[in-house]
């Protein structure tokens, strides 16, 4: 595990040179990283900026699809929903990087790769074709209707049919590049840092994947959600920065695609 130390005893040519160069083996890794943002500031970003992106994610939905945010609208519109709702996030969490942290989101938040960080594609691909695959077997046995296959993977194929054509690029670039670096950085990086820096990790690696399954509103969804938040928690903790959990999630998303295309 890396040391922790307070944020005040990071020389400005550390931050400056973390602002721009992610940390790849060969790069920079910082020896002392600054210590988590407070516990108390990141629960207040964290629900301040979700809050914050469901508002401008509906706004977006109305303003460019029928004037309903329930209708159904093009994959265009739904990234452009999607990518308000990250700015908020990565906004807010500038903010609190800026005026509770060391000023570097790289720092602040763990956003440090190394190449051996790439092993957990084949993590994350693992944990979409096995991992959940074992989670759902009991659930389907009980309920089939509930927890068939088609409903478990209806979410995916829907992204799927929507984008088509040309936007599939656009699909790809939100699903498997995007996502697994926005919800690293807001829920491990923000919350979860530091939550653990301040209650129990155990307890907090359960909490935060609890929330993270939950807030994707997906209720058949939960279980395995939950199960592939544990393991991107246990990454992040283990390691203490957000370049394993990254490249897991990369792996999950990607290979979940590929099985719907």
């Amino acid at each position: 595990m890396h040391p922790r130390v307070a944020s005040t005893v990071v020389p400005r040519f550390a931050r400056d040179r973390a602002r721009i160069d992610l940390g790849f083996s060969g790069g920079f890794l910082p020896s002392a990283a600054p210590r988590p943002i407070e516990a108390s500031t990141a629960v207040v970003t964290f629900v301040g900026a979700w809050i914050a992106a469901q508002v401008i994610s509906s706004v977006i939905l109305v303003a460019l699809g029928d004037g309903d945010a329930s209708s159904e609208v093009s994959f265009g519109v739904l990234a452009a929903a999607l990518g308000g709702a990250w700015a908020a996030y990565l906004v807010g969490m500038w903010v609190a990087s800026e005026r509770a942290g060391s000023g570097s989101m790289v720092a602040d938040y763990g956003l440090w790769f190394r190449w051996v960080d790439l092993v957990g594609l084949a993590v994350g691909a693992g944990a979409q074709l096995v991992v959940i695959r074992v989670v759902y077997l009991p659930l389907e046995a009980l309920w089939p209707d509930t927890f068939s296959e088609d409903r478990l993977t209806e979410n995916a194929q829907d992204l799927v049919d929507r984008a088509g054509g040309a936007s599939t690029v656009l699909l790809v670039a939100v699903v498997v590049i995007g996502a697994p670096i926005v919800e690293e950085l807001f829920y491990r990086g923000l919350l979860q840092r530091s939550l653990a820096d301040r209650f129990n990790e155990g307890a907090v690696l359960v909490f935060v994947a609890a929330v993270f399954a939950a807030v994707h509103f997906r209720p058949i969804e939960f279980p395995g959600l939950f199960v592939f938040g544990l393991m991107l928690g246990w990454a992040a903790l283990r390691y203490r920065r957000l370049g394993p959990a990254i490249t897991i999630h990369v792996g999950f998303n990607l290979t979940g695609l590929l099985l719907v295309l």
